[in-house]
């Protein structure tokens, strides 16, 4: 016999995912997650850096606006 792996669903549409388009079930499917990506739907949350806490502030910026100088 030959046992059947049950494959977990499309994370877009719910289809059976296939395996030439892992973990979705077909490159639309892949295109429209890529999609939510670069439009910043999807986002990962992180956690201020002790850096941020150190932005200047000073009045020596006439508009009082938050400013960061960077390497």
């Amino acid at each position: 016999m030959n046992a059947v792996t049950p494959t977990k669903p499309c994370p877009i549409c719910g289809k059976p995912a296939e395996k030439r388009f892992a973990p979705f079930c077909s490159q639309r499917c892949a295109d429209v997650d890529l999609q939510s990506w670069l439009t910043g739907r999807y986002a990962v949350p992180v956690e201020p850096d002790e850096e941020e806490d150190a932005i200047d502030t000073s009045p020596s910026d006439p508009a009082g606006q938050r400013r960061r100088d960077f390497l």
